[in-house]
C-alpha cells in the first residue's frame, strides 16, 4: 500500500469499503431526512375517482353546448359524500372542489358562470369540451412506483408517501458515527481553562455535518494520551459503525490513534492523502466497522469531513459547481488543495468564488462566510480573476451576498 495516495484514490477506496446499509421500518412522521431503502408503490389512486376541480355544478356536456341551458338541480356532492344516483338529461348536481363526479356527468360549470332559480340552475355560457374535471389517477394510480431506493425523504416525498396510503416506510438505518478526541490539553466547551489547555471544538461541528449526511453522531469524549485510554474508549463503544478519531495521527510522539485502532484489529486501507489541508487523514477497517481518522486542526477536520466522511456516509458524489474567481490565485503546490470560499451571484447570473484571505488550517472563522471549497489540482498554475474553478458546495450559498463578505 502506497504511503501517500491521491484524493481520487482515497474516494475509490472509501467506496470499495463502504458499509452496506441495513433497513429498518419507521413511521412517516419520523422519516424526515431519512434515506429510503426500498421502492414505494402507490396503494391507492389519487384521486381515487374523477373529482371536481372547482365549486359549481356537475352536468352532462351535451346539455350545455348552448348558452342559457336550464337544468334541474337534483342534489349535491361535497368532498367525501358522493351523490349516489346517476344524473340524467337536463339534470345537474351541486358539487364542491374535490367532490366525486356523479355517474353520468362529465363537465363542471363553475359557480361564477351560473344563476340559480330555486331548484333550477341557469348556465350562462356554451361549452364544447369538458372542463374542471380531475380524472381518476391524475396524480398517480394504484401500483405506480412513486419513490426509488436511495431517495432522501423531505417534505414532498413524505407527503407523496402518505397520500399513497403508507403509514410506515422502509429506510436505511442511520450509521452511528463515534467522534473521539485525543489529547491531555483538550477540555469540553464551557470549561475553565488552565494554561496550555484548549477547547475541544471539533465534535460540535462534526456532529452537525454527520446529521446533515444522514448519520447519528455519538460523542465518545476525550481520551487521554495513552494507547490504553484510546483502546478503552474504542472497546466501550460496541454499537459504533464508523469511528471518527480527531487528531493523534501525525508524526509526534503523542500521536497514538492509529496504533490504538490497529491494536483493536483495524486493518489499514490508506494512511495519508496528498491533500491540503488534511494530509494525515487515514482509513482502516474490520469486517463490520470502519475508522476514518481526521486531522486535529479544526479547519482541516471540517474540510476533510466534507471530502471523505460525506461520501462514506451518503455514497453520493461530492456536490460540485463551476464558479469564476473573484480574485487571482497563486500557483498550487504538489498536493491537491481545497480553499474555503464564499460563493456569490452577480447581477448577470454569474457564480463567483471568493477565496478566504487566510487559509490557515487552525482557523474556524472563514467557514462562517464560506459556502464552498475551491478545488486546486496538484501543480496547478496561478489563475487570474474570472477564470473558472470547480467548487465543492459545503452549504447553500448566500446568493444575496454579492461581494462574498
Amino acid at each position: 500500500m502506497s504511503d501517500l495516495i491521491s484524493v481520487d484514490e482515497a474516494h475509490r477506496r472509501l467506496g470499495e469499503h463502504a458499509l452496506l446499509p441495513q433497513t429498518e421500518t419507521i413511521s412517516v412522521a419520523d422519516a424526515q431526512g431519512r434515506v429510503l431503502a426500498e421502492a414505494i408503490t402507490a396503494r391507492v389512486s389519487r384521486p381515487p375517482a374523477a373529482v371536481s376541480a372547482m365549486d359549481g355544478y356537475a352536468v352532462r356536456l351535451d346539455d350545455v353546448r348552448e348558452a342559457g341551458a336550464r337544468l334541474a338541480v337534483i342534489g349535491e356532492a361535497p368532498a367525501g359524500a358522493p351523490f349516489e344516483r346517476p344524473v340524467g338529461t337536463g339534470q345537474a348536481v351541486r358539487i364542491f372542489t374535490g367532490g366525486e363526479m356523479p355517474a353520468g356527468t362529465n363537465h363542471i360549470v363553475i359557480q361564477e358562470d351560473t344563476d340559480r332559480d330555486g331548484d333550477t340552475v341557469i348556465c350562462r355560457d356554451a361549452y364544447d369540451h369538458s372542463e374542471f374535471v380531475r380524472p381518476a389517477g391524475l396524480d398517480f394510480a394504484a401500483g405506480d412506483t412513486l419513490l426509488t431506493p436511495g431517495t432522501r425523504l423531505c417534505a414532498g416525498e413524505l407527503a407523496l408517501a402518505a397520500a399513497a396510503n403508507h403509514a410506515t416506510l422502509p429506510v436505511q438505518r442511520k450509521l452511528r458515527v463515534g467522534i473521539l478526541a485525543n489529547g491531555n490539553e483538550l477540555k469540553p466547551p464551557g470549561s475553565d481553562l488552565a494554561p496550555g489547555e484548549i477547547v475541544n471544538s471539533n465534535p460540535a461541528g462534526l456532529a452537525a455535518l454527520i446529521r446533515d449526511w444522514g448519520g447519528e453522531p455519538v460523542d465518545l469524549g476525550i481520551a487521554a494520551d495513552t494507547i490504553d485510554a484510546i483502546r478503552s474508549a474504542i472497546a466501550g463503544a460496541p454499537d459504533i459503525d464508523i469511528f471518527l478519531p480527531v487528531g493523534g495521527a501525525s508524526v509526534g510522539d503523542h500521536d497514538l490513534m492509529r496504533p490504538a485502532f490497529a491494536a483493536e484489529g483495524f486493518e489499514p486501507v490508506f494512511e495519508k492523502v496528498a491533500v491540503r489541508p488534511g494530509k494525515p487523514t487515514w482509513f482502516s477497517r474490520t469486517a463490520s466497522k470502519r475508522v476514518l481518522g481526521l486531522p486535529g486542526n479544526p479547519a482541516s477536520a471540517l474540510v476533510c469531513a466534507h471530502l471523505f466522511l460525506q461520501p462514506l456516509l451518503t455514497g453520493a458524489p461530492l456536490p460540485l459547481v463551476k464558479a469564476r474567481l473573484a480574485a487571482p490565485l497563486p500557483a498550487n503546490g504538489p498536493r491537491e488543495q481545497y480553499m474555503r470560499a464564499a460563493i456569490s451571484l452577480t447581477d448577470g447570473g454569474v457564480v463567483m468564488a471568493h477565496a478566504a484571505a487566510n487559509q490557515d488550517s487552525s482557523l474556524i472563522t472563514p467557514f462562517i462566510r464560506s459556502a464552498g471549497l475551491i478545488r486546486r489540482l496538484p501543480g496547478a498554475p496561478g489563475m487570474e480573476t474570472g477564470q473558472v474553478v470547480d467548487c465543492i458546495l459545503i452549504r447553500a450559498p448566500r446568493w444575496t451576498d454579492q461581494d462574498g463578505s
